[in-house]
């Protein structure tokens, strides 16, 4: 050991999981709220500003609340929000099992991300390992709520070094999870598996290629290795359901993929998933089972849209047995793949304050 040197204290750890986000109530004013936050964000709607106010405010904020406040009384618990319970329920069981403050917050309305990274800094935090409740990269919902993290430690405590974890779609880790989470109910009599993600305008594909000549401009893009694919949503998908088929010997012809929650008359990512439900019951499936492996935590596009309006649509295009696959939640290999990613991020850091 060279006693010349000084002594360099260990930085303090902490970890911050991030979630899209929830109404505050089911009440049409709180999902009023939580919509004009959430599409007046310019990573959601990529709309000059001045555009973007109209369309939020004159198209879709008259009427939307009134039936997304339905939708969402249809789901809301006794607990609150499932999507705020569930992420709540992550952060206790990941805390359980780490010495380091674990904090939570949603890029959009409670628990905000200002608030969570205040308490971090009053807890004397220095180094802060973001992990994003998602596992693939759009700029809707994983650039959006990791960029405005780092913008908002840099205000509020600059001295805080973020580290992001990059997108998990296709890790071992959270294929491993998935699949643990999935086995009991995908053991159950099926005719077919569908995969639904959640979807995005064809436009964000093109906007995320850094390449500018890659997404949707060569055949079979998703296919062929590009730089693109580190930003494309569509060829992360794509990869977690081949890990996912892998891991779970899936027959090809088995299964489908198709992408839900589109919004606005714009070309967004095809299949849709209320088409492609119809078309399997069509075809003769009686008996189908969907996952949604896009979400964490299940919520109103997991639960309402799948699980209730989707299973009506299977029924009445001549299905018979309709399984939604629960999301990973607090699953508990789900809660070890994120106590592994803190650990790597640990061991990095004692690595570099070696150095």
């Amino acid at each position: 050991m060279n006693l010349s040197q000084p002594f360099k204290s260990m930085p303090k750890e902490g970890v911050l999981l991030l979630n899209l986000g929830s109404p505050d109530s089911p009440e049409v004013r709180d999902v009023r709220r939580y919509l004009r936050e959430f599409l007046m964000d310019g990573r959601v709607i990529d709309a000059p500003w001045p555009i973007r106010f109209c369309i939020v405010n004159f198209s879709i904020l008259p009427t939307r609340p009134k039936h997304s406040a339905e939708a969402y009384k249809s789901i809301w618990t006794d607990e609150g929000s499932p999507l705020i319970v569930s992420s709540r329920k992550i952060q206790a069981a990941l805390q359980d099992r780490l010495d380091i403050p674990v904090e939570l917050a949603m890029r959009y309305r409670n628990p905000s991300i200002e608030s969570a990274i205040k308490n971090l800094a009053g807890r004397g935090i220095s180094r802060l390992l973001v992990i994003p409740l998602f596992p693939h990269y759009a700029m809707s919902s994983y650039e959006t709520a990791a960029e405005r993290t780092r913008e908002l430690a840099r205000r509020i405590s600059p001295q805080i070094h973020v580290e992001v974890v990059p997108p998990y779609y296709d890790r071992p880790d959270y294929i491993a999870a998935l699949v643990a989470s999935a086995s009991r109910y995908l053991a159950q009599n099926h005719d077919h598996l569908l995969f639904s993600f959640h979807g995005l305008p064809e436009r964000h594909l093109r906007k995320a290629d850094p390449t500018g000549r890659h997404c949707m401009k060569v055949a079979n893009c998703c296919e062929i290795p590009s730089p693109a694919h580190a930003t494309c949503y569509r060829a992360q998908c794509l990869k977690t359901v081949r890990a996912f088929a892998r891991a779970t010997d899936l027959p090809e012809n088995s299964c489908s993929v198709a992408f839900q929650s589109r919004l606005g008359g714009e070309p967004w990512m095809q299949p849709y998933t209320d088409v492609e439900i119809a078309r399997v019951a069509k075809s003769g499936v009686k008996r189908l089972a969907v996952i949604c492996p896009a979400f964490i935590s299940d919520c109103l596009e997991t639960l309402e849209e799948i699980g209730m309006r989707g299973r009506e649509i299977f029924l009445q295009s001549g299905g018979e047995e309709f399984t939604l696959v629960p999301c990973l939640n607090d699953h508990p290999q789900w809660i070890s793949a994120l106590e592994n990613m803190t650990i790597r991020f640990q061991e990095t850091t004692r690595l570099r304050q070696a150095a």
